[in-house]
């Protein structure tokens, strides 16, 4: 069972939202049919209005991804004042204590679904649309829009509550539930996290034949950012040819950097929200994360350079002690996890080492790097042996994509190489806590009111 928001307040998106629901759960009462009223009046039906639904920026699209991945992730910790102050559910997932949800929901499941939903509500209701020359583009925006948004969710839930993929067994690991028809409640069992994958492949692929090189808001999807997000899909495979190509080819299209030396350190918000470099805006939110609660890990801070400016771009020394300071939301609330020029930039040349292309994967870190140094600091580094270059790019993406939701996929397929796997280690109120490369802690367990409410779902393990 989905639970799905309140969403904008705007009269007419309200009016929409409403009826949608109405309209979509009818099944559920046998005598709304003889209640209802003339819903053709409000039940979205041009292109206008599914733009409307799709154009939710606040309450359902853009927002509400799930935060459980960077908070259990080892760039940061807590002091038990604030750890006090947070939901059971964060607390949980702060020291890997999964056993169960406080709440019996986790926002990150029914945040996705609802986008899965209204996505397939836009989807459903544009086979009701007719297609002419003069509405061509509008028609092809909205649909590669709902596409791309189904499969961002979909991505996004893979990394938090399926297993990592594997080749060897991506065939029998249990993924997600997939659904392509607008329907609030579905007993529909997991797809494997091939299928899965496969499923969010083919909405991108198409999404990427449909969307605009140039979206009129970045909050809005377009076809950089349905190559930048499988490229990022087909590094968490562990496929680098794909998330080469995918990277290579959302560069071509945009490939902004921003001088870090042009933003305003006396600023609360030094990144600036919507910033050149943003190909798609797309945020998360957990309280751990509220102003300056996160107390940097002292390794991650001392291993930037002092002329390296994301050290005083990203944190900020409060009495000796680093906390999270920019953010590339604009704000001090939430955490950026949508796509940006940086993270494709550091895709390329991961792959591009993996691929034995060393020269060229130095030539990628290199010139993001040097929009990250005070001018006239920076000096190249030079491709040694692949695995000192691979090394070298490894630890830069930790650096430059620190609290952008993207630490606890890196963990979950570095754990596979024994080179790369490490044990994270919290010390905590006089406790140690431990969680060990591919423990079965890195995959979150499904919220207790979707296997209550569907007893399809086979719940992770423990």
């Amino acid at each position: 069972m989905i639970l799905i928001k309140n969403f904008m307040k705007t009269n007419r998106f309200t009016t929409i939202l409403f009826a949608v629901t109405l309209f979509f759960c009818s099944s559920c009462t046998k005598d709304w049919l003889n209640k209802k009223p003339d819903i053709s009046l409000v039940v979205p039906s041009s292109l206008t209005d599914f733009q409307a639904l799709l154009d939710n920026t606040l309450n359902a699209f853009n927002s509400g991804n799930s935060a459980f991945g960077e908070i259990g992730s080892d760039n940061y910790y807590l002091t038990s004042t604030t750890y006090a102050t947070l939901p059971a559910n964060s607390q949980n997932a702060y020291i890997w204590d999964l056993n169960t949800y406080s709440t019996g929901s986790a926002p990150g499941w029914s945040a996705a679904y609802t986008q899965v939903y209204y996505a397939n509500v836009v989807l459903s209701g544009l086979n009701g649309v007719n297609v002419s020359v003069s509405n061509v583009n509008e028609f092809n925006n909205v649909k590669g829009s709902a596409l791309f948004y189904r499969g961002f969710a979909y991505y996004d839930m893979s990394q938090i509550f399926a297993k990592p993929y594997d080749s060897n067994t991506s065939g029998t690991d249990l993924g997600l539930p997939l659904r392509t028809i607008p329907n609030l409640v579905s007993n529909q069992p997991r797809a494997t996290v091939a299928a899965t994958y496969a499923f969010i492949i083919n909405d991108l692929k198409t999404a990427i034949n449909l969307l605009p090189v140039t979206p009129m808001y970045k909050t809005r999807p377009s076809k950089p950012a349905a190559y930048g997000l499988l490229a990022r899909l087909y590094l968490s495979m562990s496929d680098y040819n794909n998330a080469y190509l995918y990277a290579d080819s959302c560069l071509q299209l945009y490939n902004t950097l921003i001088p870090y030396s042009t933003f305003n350190l006396t600023s609360s918000t030094p990144i600036p929200e919507y910033n050149d470099e943003v190909i798609f805006s797309n945020v998360c939110n957990d309280k751990t994360f509220q102003s300056s609660n996160p107390i940097i890990d002292s390794n991650l801070y001392a291993s930037y350079n002092n002329n390296d400016l994301r050290k005083t771009v990203f944190f900020k020394l409060t009495q000796g002690v680093p906390h999270l300071f920019g953010r590339y939301t604009g704000n001090t609330i939430t955490l950026f996890d949508g796509l940006a020029v940086d993270e494709i930039f550091m895709i390329r040349a991961e792959a591009g080492a993996r691929l034995g292309n060393l020269d060229n994967a130095m030539g990628d870190l290199n010139t993001l790097l040097a929009t990250r140094w005070a001018p006239g600091t920076y000096s190249p580094f030079i491709a040694g042996t692949s695995a000192q270059t691979l090394a070298i790019i490894l630890q830069e993406r930790r650096k430059e994509l620190c609290f952008r939701c993207l630490r606890w996929s890196d963990l979950r397929r570095l754990n596979k190489d024994p080179n790369y796997a490490i044990t994270l280690i919290r010390l905590f109120n006089g406790q140690t806590y431990t969680l060990k490369p591919n423990d079965n802690r890195y995959v979150y367990q499904i919220p207790a009111l979707e296997t209550l409410y569907n007893s399809d779902i086979i719940q992770n393990p423990l």
